[in-house]
């Protein structure tokens, strides 16, 4: 993931006005303007650790004299206490950074610290697990990368970039066969080259997803295990196969046993623990 992209500084510009405002009257009121200052930030108990890339980016936004050094890289599995990295320059500018810094390295690390122990849950399967559209409105383009740093892919970013025909367009357009076949041909309209995904609910909608002949998956949506396997060998070869609703770390074995490609986990971005994380600085000058 490209941090210092124009699209990324923007967004931590807004983040910084929005926390910032006019002034770091707290840090401004308090510390010299001369001051220069350390920080460490380091983890108060074990996980991946993600972010770091981008905290390292919102310090040289904030000011270009801060410097980062980094003992452990995004991705990296950290016991508690290990320190990360340590940032050193201005003491106004580095406690202008911590919380900002701090909000996506907790979230971050908690999301990709879930993803790790959902996909070492079944790492002795074929099955891979997705994240889901069910991220913080504007934080989706770090939540999906935190998803993939953790061990896992990342299913549609969006609306525009795959088809997904759910139970309610299904129901808005009378059928399945008849959602397929209208989308089959806006996209031919269109000349969008794009996959479609249909949500069923039974073994009978997977039938119809699979006469239809223009399905490149089929998600069994809120199946049990035992419906999984019986849908698996129904569909065989003919499409990709995604499990995905009321799966949890408790049941997610059970699922990657069924034969399923994908199994979908909105938990992995709306549910997950953040990461306890902290930042000491202190004077040096």
């Amino acid at each position: 993931m490209d941090f210092s992209s124009e699209e990324v500084l923007n967004f931590i510009d807004f983040c910084l006005h929005e926390d910032v405002g006019d002034g770091d009257h707290s840090s401004l009121g308090a510390i010299s303007a001369d001051s220069q200052a350390e920080s460490k930030i380091y983890f108060k108990s074990d996980g991946i650790l993600a972010g770091q890339a981008l905290a390292s980016g919102i310090c040289k936004r904030i000011d270009p004299l801060i410097q980062w050094a980094s003992f452990s890289n995004d991705g990296d599995w950290v016991k508690k206490g290990t320190i990360v990295s340590k940032a050193s320059g201005p003491a106004q500018s580095l406690l202008k950074a911590e919380r900002l810094l701090l909000n996506f390295m907790q979230r971050l690390s908690g999301i990709a610290t879930t993803t790790s122990h959902a996909v070492n849950l079944v790492k002795d399967t074929s099955v891979t697990l997705l994240d889901t559209r069910k991220t913080t409105p504007g934080l989706r383009f770090f939540e999906k990368w935190a998803v993939k740093t953790g061990g896992g892919a990342n299913h549609r970013f969006g609306l525009f970039d795959m088809v997904m025909l759910k139970d309610n367009h299904v129901d808005s357009a009378g059928s399945i066969t008849k959602a397929v076949t209208r989308t089959w041909d806006y996209l031919q309209t269109n000349q969008k080259d794009l996959k479609i995904e249909v949500e069923t609910r039974n073994l009978n909608e997977v039938k119809e997803a699979l006469k239809t002949a223009k399905v490149d998956r089929i998600m069994l949506d809120n199946f049990t295990p035992e419906a999984c396997i019986e849908a698996v060998a129904l569909i065989g070869d003919q499409c990709e196969t995604e499990a995905s609703g009321g799966i949890q770390m408790s049941n997610l074995k059970s699922y990657a046993s069924t034969g399923v490609d994908y199994i979908s986990l909105g938990f992995l971005t709306h549910s997950y623990e953040s990461m306890d994380i902290s930042m000491k600085t202190k004077l040096i000058k």
